[in-house]
């Protein structure tokens, strides 16, 4: 089976919107093309997906734009190639290596866990709250960011249950933020 893991950047005060951290450096997006790489495929909610495409899907012209630095190159061809999966009742359709998932998220889940491989990514904050709910998610990766962010969406705010959780790995970058990842007790 499967594992399925749940990564997000997070400030100190359990902040999780995409711009409350630090901007990302050479460091932070080697070692997120790393984690990219590490999947067979990427589950996003609608609003990540569509986050995520607006930044990262490759231009028509075949050109990376000129906002970004070739470091973050990289980064960017690893998710625009990955498989992709969409949870979403309001999409019409998806593309960019994607394909839409509608009806119960977590036997949808369930079902792609099944198949054979590496192990499926999943980011946001909607869907990844559902997936933990239900106890589907094998691995949390916080990138815990050197900032109070004061303001913003938190960690699975409403979380139903405790989920207690195990260090198995931790690594510290230059800039201060640290990369902790958990496993669920048993």
């Amino acid at each position: 089976m499967r594992p399925l893991r749940y990564s997000i950047n997070v400030t100190l005060d359990g902040c999780c919107h995409h711009e409350a951290g630090l901007p990302p450096d050479e460091e932070s997006m080697r070692y997120w093309t790393a984690e990219m790489a590490r999947a067979d495929a990427l589950l996003f909610g609608r609003v990540t997906y569509q986050m995520m495409e607006a930044a990262w899907r490759k231009p028509t012209t075949g050109e990376w734009p000129g906002w970004m630095d070739e470091w973050q190159v990289p980064f960017a061809e690893t998710i625009d190639r990955a498989k992709k999966h969409v949870v979403s009742s309001t999409l019409s359709g998806a593309d960019w290596n994607a394909e839409l998932v509608r009806g119960d998220a977590g036997q949808a889940v369930r079902r792609l866990k099944q198949e054979p491989g590496e192990g499926l990514w999943v980011g946001g904050v909607t869907l990844p709250l559902a997936l933990a709910d239900v106890g589907l998610i094998d691995e949390y990766e916080f990138l815990v960011q050197p900032v109070l962010a004061g303001h913003g969406p938190t960690l699975l705010t409403g979380l139903r249950e405790r989920i207690q959780l195990e260090l198995v790995d931790r690594h510290e970058f230059c800039s201060g933020a640290v990369a902790l990842r958990y496993r669920p007790r048993e």
